[in-house]
C-alpha cells in the first residue's frame, strides 16, 4: 500500500511538473524600451521601431549561461519561454520565425539585446529553438517578421495602457517590391533609408473603462509551411544610384564573387551590394569577418 501511494504521488508531482505554464501577469512582460544606438565589438548598432521588419539571416540560440539573469528591458530570463534576442527591435514585440531550412514556424517575444557574433539576425531562447528544431545544429537560416497588431498590445500593456492610447496613425499605403531573383524563395527586407511604416490602428476598441486585452502570449503551436532552398550571401551595401554600387562592388573583388542586385522598391530604384553564393555558413563567417576586419562594417549576411 505504501509502494502505490508513493507511485501516485511521483505521478502527480510529474503532472504538475510538465503543465505548461499560466499567462503571466502584465508586469512579467518588463518595460518599453527601444533605446539609443550603441557599440558592441566594434559595431554600431540603431534601435527603432520598425513596423515593417522584415529580414532574413542566421539564428542562434542561447539558454542555460542566461536563464534567471535579466534581459534588456527588466525581465527575468526562462529559457523554457518562447522569447528572443533582437539588437534593434523594440522590447517588447511578437516576431514570426520560420527556419528556412525545414518550413517551422512559430510566435516568439523580442524581450532582450543580441546576438552580436557574426552578425545573427536573431537570438532564440533555447526552448524556441527546440520547436524550430535548431537546438542541436546550434544555427539555421530563417525569416524573421513582426506581427505589429500584437506587438502593439505588448507594448501597451507594458506602458500601463491600452492600444488605443498609443498615437498610432493609420498605416501608410503598402508599396510593390520587385526584385531579381538570387535563387531563393524568401527575399530579404530592404535596406531602404526613411522612416519606417506607421504602426496600424488595432481593429479591436477598448475604452478605460474595460478590462485590458488578453496577452498575444505566444504559445507551442508549430506552423509548418512550404520553403525552398536558399544561398548565402553578403550583403555590403544598398544605394539608389548604381555607379556607387559598382564602384562598392569592385573593391569587394578580393573577398569572392562581388555583384550588384537590382530591386525596386515602390518607384525607387536600389542597387544591392553582394558576395557569394557561399558554399556554407562556415564559409559565409570567415568571409564576413574579413569584410568587417577590412572596414566594411555594415556587412552582414542574407539569406534568399
Amino acid at each position: 500500500m505504501g509502494r502505490l501511494l508513493l507511485v501516485l504521488l511521483l505521478l502527480a508531482l510529474s503532472a504538475c511538473a510538465s503543465k505548461k505554464p499560466t499567462e503571466p501577469s502584465a508586469g512579467a512582460i518588463g518595460a518599453y524600451k527601444v533605446g539609443k544606438p550603441y557599440e558592441v565589438q566594434g559595431v554600431w548598432y540603431y534601435p527603432k521601431v520598425d513596423w515593417e521588419y522584415r529580414e532574413t539571416g542566421i539564428a542562434s540560440w542561447y539558454g542555460p549561461g542566461f536563464h534567471g539573469k535579466r534581459t534588456a528591458n527588466g525581465e527575468v530570463f526562462n529559457e523554457n519561454d518562447l522569447t528572443a534576442a533582437h539588437p534593434t527591435l523594440p522590447m517588447p514585440v511578437m516576431v514570426q520565425v520560420t527556419n528556412l531550412e525545414n518550413g517551422r514556424s512559430i510566435k516568439v517575444r523580442v524581450n532582450d539585446r543580441g546576438p552580436f557574433a557574426n552578425n545573427r539576425v536573431i537570438d532564440l531562447s533555447r526552448r524556441s529553438a527546440q520547436l524550430l528544431d535548431i537546438e542541436r545544429a546550434g544555427t539555421a537560416r530563417v525569416l524573421v517578421e513582426i506581427l505589429p497588431q500584437e506587438s502593439a498590445q505588448l507594448i501597451a500593456i507594458a506602458q500601463g495602457k491600452t492600444p488605443d492610447d498609443l498615437d498610432m496613425p493609420q498605416a501608410a499605403p503598402v508599396t510593390n517590391v520587385e526584385a531579381k531573383p538570387l535563387g531563393g524563395a524568401v527575399p530579404a527586407s530592404p535596406t531602404a533609408p526613411g522612416q519606417p511604416a506607421p504602426l496600424p490602428q488595432p481593429t479591436a476598441t477598448q475604452t478605460a473603462a474595460q478590462p485590458p486585452a488578453p496577452l498575444p502570449w505566444p504559445t507551442e503551436e508549430v506552423q509548418q509551411v512550404q520553403v525552398q532552398p536558399t544561398e548565402l550571401y553578403i550583403q555590403a551595401g544598398s544605394f539608389t544610384h548604381a555607379g556607387n554600387a559598382a564602384a562598392l562592388a569592385q573593391r569587394l573583388a578580393a573577398f569572392g564573387n562581388a555583384f550588384v542586385a537590382a530591386a525596386r522598391v515602390g518607384t525607387q530604384d536600389f542597387y544591392r551590394v553582394r558576395v557569394g553564393p557561399l558554399a556554407s555558413l562556415s564559409e559565409a563567417d570567415g568571409t564576413l569577418s574579413r569584410m568587417v576586419a577590412a572596414g566594411y562594417s555594415e556587412s552582414h549576411i542574407v539569406v534568399e
